[in-house]
Formats: C-alpha cells, structure tokens, sequence
C-alpha cells in the first residue's frame, strides 16, 4: 500500500480517535493532514502536536483564535465554521476525507468532498439520510467513491465486492437491538438517558448510543444503505444478532447468504475505509470461533420499536421526508440526553413532525437545508411541549 493522506472531519469524537489509532498503528502509511473539532480546543491541540497537520478546522472565531495561540508554532492553517469544514473537505492534496462529524452540518462537507472527485470515508449518517439523492448524483458525476465506515454498511460493501447489484436479493443489516431490547413497551417510554446510555457491546458516542436504543439509528441505516448501494428499501432487510458479530449478510438470487464477521470495533471498519482496496495487519483481536457461541437472529418489535417503522416509512416517501426525520431526531434525542423528555417522547415528537411535513423533492442542497431548518423547529416547539408536560 501507497501512502495515503487523509483529512479527519471530527477528530475528537468516538469515530475520529479510532481513526487517528489506526492511523497510528500504521505507521508512515497514512499521513494526517487536516483535522477538525467542534469545541474540544485541548484535545485537537494535543492530536495537532501528535499528527502535525497542515489545516485544521473548529467551530467558531473563538476557538480559531485559541487553537491558532496554542499551536502557532507550527505554523498550521487554522479555519473555522461550516467554511472551515467546506475547506478542509476539499483539501487538494488529500486522498481521503473522513467525514466524522455528528449531524446535518457534515453534509456541505461531504458535498464539497463529492464535488473534489475525493474518496469519502462516511460516518456521518445525516449527510446519506437527508440528502442522498444529491450527494450520490454528485459522486457520479464527479467519480467520486463513497466508502461506508458504519460497521453494517461496511460489511455489506465488503460481501458486495466483485458482485453485481441484479444479482442480490437482499440486504440484511443486523442490530444488537441496543440497551432496552428486552424492556417492555411500558417501561421504555419511561426510561432516562443514563439507562439507555449503557450499550451491551459498542462504544459510540452518546447521540448514536440513544438512536441505537430506540433503533432509530437502524432505520437511519436503512435509509443509508438505499443510496449507498442503489438497492430499493424493499430488498433491504434488518435482524437482531445481539453479540453485535455478524454485522450484515447479503442474499443473492441464487439462494446463497454471505456474511462478514468481526468482533465489535470500530477500528475494522475505519481501516477498511483508510486503506481500501488493500487490507492491512491490524491491532484488533481475530475471532475465536469455537469461543464466541452459537448466533441467532430476531426480528425486530416494530410495536415496541416504533422508530424503526418510521424511518421505513420515511425513505418509502422519499424526498425531504428523511431529512426531516433526521433532524427531529438530534433535536429529540439531544432534549432527551438533558433530561427534559421521557424516551416515548423521542417518538411521539418524530411522528407528529414528520405528519405535519409538506414534502418537497430533495434534489438540492437548499431543499434538503430548508426541510431541515424547519423539522428543528417545529421539533424544538415540541420538545418544549413534553417538558412541560412533566
């Protein structure tokens, strides 16, 4: 393998460490040249004396000032906003941008990315969820390669490799069913966010550990996966495999299943983005076969799930309904992380936004924003609602 050079859109968050680990591990393969986080100043201070980048990126002027006063010494590039991350995607001389940064403003970046004819590395789910339809259309037109860094979706990238699309008969992406797997539909409307924190095989970070309980963040998977491998939401299917070591299966016409296995880390699949098309040695633990059991696989309860349905539902109407659906749920799901809403909560505000949507088509950017600046909204007002209520 070639030395690469990679760009990390959020470097201090769960995906972004896990990325500058196995950039680490291997060695002078993977070359670090731009970096962003949010708030996190210390931390991205101290990955910037590690990696030495030539840019980075923050949230605001502040902390551009802050970051730029702790490290100008190194005579780094330092931007900052929804520009700074617009650039940094678009480094030329990056080979691959990692797109880890939570929620609908990773998508201008990976749009910018697209554009470039760059290879993107996609952990952001909102950027596939809500405008798909625009990013993908740009990737053709651009030549540029999508590579999933979600476990499910890189799995399936993988089974999928040397195949062609007409002959799958299915894609099945797997859930661990999350923490309340087993709660009843009572007590999970009832549940607070330090007992839905606690996921029995990944550490995620807390917005994607919520939508993993409410297997919200399934559904987002599914509506993902449509775009990502041109397959309709009909032929893709989801199972609960709860030891989180089968992470897709792929059924082709002929009858035949393949299957990708590894343990739970997110290191496998962020490697296989970094290096593809070559694999590398890695520092995670191979499976022990004989040690890990027998695996089984359930259906998933739409009743006491219903987020699940709902995306369903979402992509089948297409246009900006996921995008709407996308951004209800951080409003939901970050209302409900500071305690002011029950769990049931996050899916009573998610069906009532999406029910009072005027769907529109979602082939730009500014009908995809627009859907979303509205359903944060209209989710806020909602939330607001709930708390109130007690």
């Amino acid at each position: 393998m070639t030395m690469k050079k990679i760009a990390i859109l959020g470097s201090t968050g769960s995906i972004g460490l896990n990325a500058l680990d196995v950039a680490s591990s291997l060695g002078g393969l993977i070359d670090v040249i731009g970096l962003s986080a949010n708030r996190n100043i210390k931390m991205l201070a101290g990955q910037i004396e590690r990696f030495r980048p030539r840019v980075v990126a923050v949230g605001d002027e502040n902390a551009a000032r802050e970051i730029a006063g702790l490290t100008k010494r190194h005579g780094i590039r330092v931007l900052w906003g929804e520009a700074g991350l617009v650039g940094l995607a678009g480094l030329e001389d990056a080979d691959v941008i990692l797109n880890a940064v939570v929620g609908s403003v990773g998508i201008a970046p990976t749009l910018a990315a697209v554009r470039a004819g760059k290879t993107v590395a996609i952990a952001n789910k909102e950027c596939l969820v809500a405008a798909g339809e625009v990013i993908t259309r740009e990737a053709r037109r651009s030549g540029s390669s999508l590579i999933p860094v979600d476990s499910e979706h890189s799995a399936v990238y993988q089974c999928l490799k040397g195949e062609s699309l007409s002959s799958v008969r299915k894609i099945v992406l797997t859930a661990s069913g999350g923490s309340l797997v087993d709660m009843s539909a009572v007590d999970i409307a009832q549940v607070r966010a330090a007992e839905a924190l606690r996921h029995p095989t990944w550490k995620m970070g807390r917005k994607v550990t919520i939508d993993s309980a409410s297997l919200m963040n399934k559904g987002f998977e599914v509506i993902e996966a449509h775009w990502l491998f041109g397959v309709d939401v009909d032929r893709i299917d989801v199972v609960v495999e709860r030891k989180s070591l089968v992470h897709a299966l792929v059924e082709f016409v002929d009858g035949t299943v393949v299957a990708l296995l590894s343990r739970p880390d997110m290191r496998l699949p962020i490697q296989h983005a970094l290096t593809y098309p070559d694999r590398m040695e890695t520092k995670v633990e191979g499976l022990d076969l004989q040690a890990m059991g027998p695996l089984s696989f359930e259906k998933p309860d739409y009743e006491r799930f219903p987020c699940l349905r709902l995306a369903f539902d979402a992509i089948r109407a297409g246009g900006t309904v996921p995008a709407v659906l996308s951004a209800a749920d951080e409003v939901a799901v970050e209302a409900f992380l500071d305690n002011d809403i029950c769990f049931g909560d996050i899916f009573r505000i998610l069906d009532e936004v999406v029910a009072g949507h005027q769907r529109r088509a979602a082939d730009s950017l500014e009908a995809v924003m627009e859907a979303d600046t509205w359903a944060r909204q209209k989710a806020g007002e909602l939330a607001g609602e709930f708390a109130r209520r007690g």
